[in-house]
């Protein structure tokens, strides 16, 4: 189960970001060679307004409301493709499943990952970014990215009886 951190991003500026990775991916396409499909069309847009770290089958589970013809395929290469033009990041958690996110490059965020229920929160933490930063410098490294995943148990998972 995945969930989305609340961003306080206006309206505007969350539709001003989807309308430039609609650019990215449009001429990535174009590029090519590649056509725009209905089902692809709608696969993209359904990525857009799911929430972050969507699996394969759940973007599939979701597209299938609207058009029940779409194929694993079809999503599988729609999500390749929108990683391939740096539309989407690709995100594996250790569970097996890979995972989906926007590339939104202006909101960076760490993740919390449940080792019981699979849970994902994200969250941002400034105190982090500096040590990474000061971590770096000292090893006379130039950091270019990095991506940050605790394990552990939820509070939901931690107020669960357990069973011996």
């Amino acid at each position: 189960m995945a969930t989305k951190m609340e961003h306080p991003t206006d309206n505007r500026h969350a539709q001003a970001s989807l309308e430039h990775f609609r650019q990215l991916l449009h001429a990535h396409m174009a590029k090519k060679g590649l056509r725009s499909t209905d089902q692809r069309r709608l696969i993209i847009e359904t990525f857009f307004q799911a929430p972050n770290h969507v699996s394969i089958e759940e973007l599939l589970a979701q597209v299938r409301t609207q058009d029940p013809r779409v194929g694993y395929a079809t999503v599988y290469r729609t999500l390749k493709l929108l990683t391939e033009c740096g539309v989407a990041f690709e995100r594996r958690f250790g569970d097996g499943l890979t995972r989906y996110e926007l590339a939104d490059d202006s909101h960076h965020h760490d993740h919390l990952i449940c080792i019981e229920c699979g849970e994902i929160t994200e969250f941002e933490e400034p105190r982090i970014e500096d040590l990474q930063e000061e971590v770096a410098a000292q090893y006379g490294f130039e950091l270019k990215s990095h991506k940050h995943e605790m394990y552990g148990v939820c509070p939901k998972c931690r107020k669960k009886p357990r069973r011996n």
